[in-house]
């Protein structure tokens, strides 16, 4: 499979959660007697057809093994490379289909997420999919669908130190994700899926301010500066147009915007992508609200055309002239004109790199 990004075929590739169903499958079936299908084919939501080698295969006494390697084709995924094991035994009659969390595989702690605490962090459609060919293979013998599946990932607890997890309380390891089966490179799904479960887990624990943070360095320096805790912040990289219309369906009483003063120029432009391969800085913005705020000509035709925004800063820094407040001020009504009138109480942050205020929306703080 391909996807297309700056002229450049590039190969898209399988969630945890197709892994996780192709090596159900395979251990469903040596379970009952069947051997090891290799290569396995799984059916996925939209109807492809994918098949998967076996990496790994093993067998006991009530009980067989598959593991299988993800591969998210060119997407930068965290669990490229990983394998994904299942583990399947046969369970206590009537008890159906169990899933359990095997080493590297997170459990649930907190509220607000799709699956209530306790549970292992195996998301609702690998759930479906999983099931749906257990019970396939299980109807087509004639013998019941108590089955236990167990899922792990050798290293998944070290993997799930680079995600969203341990802030959104999976603890463990990852979770087994995927809506589709499918990685469409460079599509961030699994980035913008956090967003939205940060916001839920957030108004399930009854946190009534978060801090939304473009990078490491803003988000710091917004923590030092509001007081909240680590567990306030929604990391919200560039997404912040998917991040507002979350929002908008799913409102937090107050949210902090806070980023960098290039990025949120962007946003005070009205782009809702911050990533510099979709939005580009307008220096000629920054240099018409110099204008605006009584700076000379000739320093407004020098920020018109210099380098970077961060260079248009340092200008209105020497001059003493507020452009960060004008940043703030002109990004959060673009971001409440996103909210469309959702009960948020929204403010907005502006930083230099070294994680200096130099912009707010907010009365009665000054940069």
């Amino acid at each position: 499979m391909s996807d297309v990004d700056d002229g450049k075929n590039l190969r898209s590739g399988w969630t945890t959660g197709a892994c996780a169903t192709a090596a159900a499958k395979a251990a469903c079936q040596a379970l009952f007697g069947e051997g090891f299908p290799d290569p396995v084919t799984i059916r996925l939501p939209r109807g492809e057809t994918p098949s998967f080698s076996l990496a790994l295969t093993e067998q006991g006494d009530g009980w067989a093994r598959v593991g299988v390697v993800k591969d998210a084709g060119d997407d930068p995924d965290v669990t490229h490379g990983a394998t994904i094991i299942a583990t399947l035994r046969r369970g206590v009659p009537g008890s159906g289909i169990v899933f359990r969390a095997g080493f590297g595989v997170g459990t649930v702690t907190k509220p607000g997420l799709p699956l209530p605490p306790g549970e292992a962090a195996i998301n609702p459609v690998p759930r479906r999919l999983m099931s749906a060919e257990v019970v396939a293979i299980t109807n087509r013998l004639g013998q019941p669908a108590d089955i236990e599946i167990e899922i792990s990932v050798p290293g998944g607890d070290k993997l799930a130190q680079a995600t969203w997890n341990p802030r959104l309380g999976i603890l463990g390891g990852i979770s087994i994700l995927g809506t589709t089966g499918v990685v469409v490179p460079y599509s961030c799904s699994a980035w913008i899926h956090s967003i939205q479960r940060g916001i839920d887990v957030a108004r399930a624990t009854g946190l009534t301010h978060v801090a939304a943070c473009v990078g490491n360095t803003s988000e710091k320096a917004a923590l030092t500066l509001t007081g909240l805790p680590l567990d306030a912040v929604i990391d919200m990289g560039d997404f912040v147009g998917g991040m507002l219309k979350y929002l908008r369906r799913h409102p937090v009483a107050r949210v902090t915007i806070a980023g960098g003063f290039a990025k949120l120029s962007k946003l005070a432009a009205g782009a809702m992508d911050l990533h510099s391969k979709r939005s580009q800085v307008d220096l000629g913005r920054l240099a018409a609200h110099l204008r605006i705020l009584g700076a000379p000509e000739d320093v407004a035709s020098r920020a018109a055309a210099a380098n970077t925004a961060l260079e248009v800063l340092e200008m209105a820094l020497a001059a003493k002239l507020p452009l960060g407040d004008v940043i703030a001020a002109e990004a959060a009504k673009v971001a409440m004109d996103v909210l469309d009138g959702a009960p948020v109480q929204l403010d907005v942050l502006v930083f230099d790199r070294k994680g200096a205020l130099v912009g707010t929306s907010r009365a009665g703080l000054t940069a």
